[in-house]
């Protein structure tokens, strides 16, 4: 399926649990992807869904294909109001990620409910999603999936960089590009706000009210993950596992532990930065309305980290599962195996059409 332009809506729902994305977009396929973001909207999680779907990884199966048959009708229904609230008449495709419960690339799984084909029966409408499962079957991390999209859409920048529920990061070096997972970051944060009543951490104030705590930040620079080399990728198994039991190890306020977790991101997201140049880092994701983290980047490398309009922020990966729909609709490249570790290059994705 090839043609001149297309208009498809992108479909993101993160790790963090903030809610979930929508952009309506046209690419103009003959002038190398360029794109517009024609509406956008970020649907919030009720408590109700966000404690479902935070619990949702210790499910037994059956409990949990229950949930993503919930899911899947839910997630539905949240895209046609975006259709019927913005009167959107043409639509070629719904590009959707669907929202990840388990990733263990390590045991050759990861799941990302939500992507039944049922979801093109309630839509009527021809759907792309799960672009996650092919790429971990060919051996790959099923992770990140973003780079591609930062190499056709976002050329301009030597690192793209997106905070969400994880810092991911997509840097150029020469006609090649190299991507992986670096640390948590709303995961972790919201986890701890959410203790004090509140969803996020509004511009980091309540983390520059704290103190930092220099063996917490210790343990937590220790952490295996960090000495792992490319390619590799994080879920939220790992932060129960591995970052959380560090954290509720320490009997600290809460705003230390904000404050000393945010200084931990800080040097790990800069730390994998050439120090030798000025370089264009493209800073999207939630993470980037967090003043004090941003600051933190700014004290430890030398980088210009660029925040762009509200909407590459808060839509950038919406933008991209957009991206990689067109791609997979066209036969085309969607997930690189240098970034990923697959086997080869590959056209990943599922495409369903209402029966």
């Amino acid at each position: 399926m090839k043609k001149s332009d297309y208009f498809v809506i992108g479909v993101m729902s993160g790790t963090s649990l903030d809610g979930i994305d929508l952009a309506y977009i046209h690419f103009a396929v003959e002038n190398n992807y360029n794109f517009e973001i024609l509406e956008a909207q970020t649907v919030d999680y009720s408590k109700n869904w966000r404690e479902k779907l935070d619990a949702a990884i210790d499910l037994e199966d059956d409990k949990l294909q229950e949930l993503n048959k919930e899911y899947t009708k839910y997630l539905a229904e949240v895209i046609l109001e975006f259709v019927a609230e913005n009167n959107i008449q043409r639509l070629d495709a719904v590009c959707s990620h669907g929202h990840t419960i388990k990733h263990e690339p390590q045991n050759g799984f990861t799941l990302q409910i939500g992507n039944l084909p049922e979801i093109s029966k309630y839509l009527q409408q021809r759907v792309v999603c799960d672009f996650r499962v092919q790429d971990v079957a060919l051996g790959g991390q099923g992770a990140p999936l973003v780079p591609i999209g930062d190499k056709i859409l976002f050329s301009d920048y030597r690192y793209c960089l997106n905070l969400g529920g994880f810092a991911n990061i997509s840097e150029k070096q020469g006609d090649e590009i190299l991507a992986y997972d670096i640390c948590a970051v709303n995961t972790v944060l919201n986890h701890y706000t959410r203790q004090l009543g509140k969803e996020y951490d509004d511009k980091g104030r309540i983390a520059a009210g704290g103190v930092l705590n220099k063996e917490l930040l210790h343990q937590l620079n220790n952490l295996q993950f960090y000495s792992l080399k490319p390619p590799k990728s994080l879920g939220v198994e790992w932060v129960k596992a591995e970052v959380l039991p560090i954290l509720n190890s320490v009997e600290l306020p809460i705003p230390d532990i904000l404050h000393t977790y945010v200084i931990h991101v800080a040097q790990q997201v800069t730390k994998v930065l050439d120090p030798r140049e000025n370089a264009k880092v493209l800073v999207t994701g939630g993470g980037a309305f967090n003043d004090f983290l941003i600051q933190k980047f700014k004290a430890y490398s030398k980088c210009e980290f660029v925040i762009p309009e509200n909407r590459i922020i808060d839509f950038k990966e919406a933008l991209i599962f957009g991206l990689l729909g067109v791609l997979k609709l066209e036969g085309k490249v969607n997930v690189l195996s240098l970034v990923t570790g697959a086997s080869k290059d590959h056209a990943s994705g599922r495409i369903y059409t209402p029966s």
